[in-house]
């Protein structure tokens, strides 16, 4: 890796990460990610692909077999003490005392961290509270709060100091739209103001609509990464066409070399091939055979086009 100030290396490197488990399971296997600073970054991949893992990794909670993970400029484990106070993580759910109420508990995290200042403790924890939504609920106890009520907690914990990096493992788990509309807003949010944010996540409409860069995993390995807008348009859209003669058209697509053919009602669907043939003579063949063609087009790909195009699966990020 070209050698680079920490202010301006990329919030998160790796290189040639890898994990090995006893018994000699492979869970992350030389992972070179790079997440620029700014970016609000999606993690994505089916289950058991390893995300779970490399988060570990880079927090510091388990140690790499072999390979380097930089954060905010520095290697991790090694420079732990530094750079865990700049960063804020909800992973696989907040950690709570039950018998304390929501308020009390971040009174406590707050405590817990040597770089707070004791004297505005309870301003940041009245402004972390109202930032996603729960001062109605403060004085509640955490046992009772749904599990929505405890992520939010949870992402309020990290938000307690100001953050470079804010890592969140699926942040809108247990919330209802509104919240996760809310919870979308508080990450734009955040980014505006220079955070970089580190999330994965199982609804990929949510990663398309709030990320600027994303990258897929797949059985420990990285697939891909990039923007979110290049991913999309790495996987082909589907000719979409409307008309009564439906089996007519799949016979004259078909032909023409569009594959994965589908009919639903009166419209056909299918995927165009690599080398995709002008769309306009689809059109005129569709027409000399007779076929009465309503409406002729292409439909955009979508991040999960593109997913399912890599991994050849269907999304379960449950690892």
């Amino acid at each position: 890796m070209e050698a680079l100030s920490a202010a301006g290396e990329p919030a998160i490197a790796t290189h040639a990460l890898t994990k090995r488990y006893r018994g000699g399971q492979l869970a992350v296997d030389r992972l070179d990610l790079v997440v620029p600073r700014g970016s609000v970054f999606g993690f994505l991949g089916p289950n058991g692909s390893g995300k779970t893992t490399t988060i570990r990794m880079l927090m510091g909670l388990i140690e790499p077999t072999s390979g380097t993970a930089r954060v905010l400029g520095e290697e991790m484990p090694r420079a732990g003490r530094r750079v865990l106070p700049r960063v804020g993580a909800l992973i696989e759910g907040p950690a709570l005392y039950g018998f304390l109420t929501g308020r009390d508990n971040l009174l406590r995290f707050d405590a817990a961290d040597p770089t707070a200042d004791p004297r505005t403790r309870r301003a940041r924890v009245d402004a972390a509270l109202d930032r996603v939504g729960l001062v109605a609920a403060a004085g509640k106890k955490a046992r009772a709060y749904s599990l929505g009520m405890k992520q939010r907690l949870g992402l309020a914990a990290a938000l307690l100091q100001p953050r470079e990096l804010l890592v969140l493992d699926e942040p809108t788990n247990g919330l209802d739209p509104q919240g996760m509309r809310e919870i979308r807003t508080l990450v734009r949010g955040l980014a505006s103001e220079g955070t970089t944010v580190f999330l994965s996540s199982h609804l990929l409409d949510e990663i398309e609509q709030v990320c600027t860069h994303a990258a897929v995993m797949a059985q420990g390995r990285l697939l891909t990464q990039g923007t979110v807008a290049e991913l999309a348009s790495s996987a082909r859209g589907r000719l979409a066409v409307t008309t009564p003669d439906t089996a007519e058209a799949v016979r004259v697509l078909k032909e023409h070399g569009v594959n994965d053919l589908t009919v639903d009602d009166d419209r056909v669907t299918g995927e165009l091939p690599a080398a995709v043939p002008e769309l306009a003579e689809l059109n005129a063949a569709l027409v000399r055979a007779g076929v009465r063609v309503r409406s002729f087009g292409t439909a955009r790909a979508s991040l999960e086009d593109a997913f399912v195009a890599l991994t050849g699966e269907g999304f379960d990020v449950a690892g």
